[in-house]
């Protein structure tokens, strides 16, 4: 059995590239730096970054032009593939190994967002945003019910 299988997190180290393939299909691409933090022989605290190079195909490739900026945090889940070509210029063997996703899940919308601070859907037209409160739990009335612990079931 075989598995070519990648998740990575990171930032984006440029604003995405779409273009379009032959038939239509949307195709984008983008860069990622991942960083490792180790420390080394002397115990001394090193930093080693690591870039990866994304493709993403279809209508995840639209979302991910429109709403990935450069720094921003995504992670990918996907394949890795290196394709191969005759440079025309200098004649020589070319080679590049991207990451084509087969997920994209955005993350928060610049370096600078608190964490969990995801991108939500832009009301459309007049829509009005509506506002719910959340309650604090410790004034929430659960009333006079009497609750056995032998009932539940778990």
């Amino acid at each position: 059995m075989y598995l070519n299988k990648v998740f990575v997190y990171g930032n984006l180290t440029r604003d995405p590239e779409q273009k379009s393939l032959p038939n239509g299909t949307a195709v984008t691409n983008f860069s990622l730096a991942t960083n490792r933090i180790y420390k080394d022989a002397q115990g001394a605290k090193q930093e080693q970054v690591e870039y990866h190079n994304i493709v993403v195909f279809g209508r995840q490739a639209e979302t991910s032009a429109q709403y990935l900026k450069k720094g921003q945090g995504v992670m990918i889940e996907g394949r890795i593939q290196t394709r191969s070509w005759d440079d025309k210029v200098s004649g020589e063997k070319k080679y590049r190994t991207e990451i084509i996703a087969d997920s994209v899940q955005f993350g928060p919308k610049s370096v600078g967002a608190p964490a969990g601070e995801g991108y939500t859907a832009k009301p459309t037209g007049n829509a009005t945003p509506v506002a719910t409160a959340v309650p604090d739990l410790e004034t929430i009335d659960y009333g006079d019910s009497n609750i056995n612990v032998d009932d539940i079931p778990f």
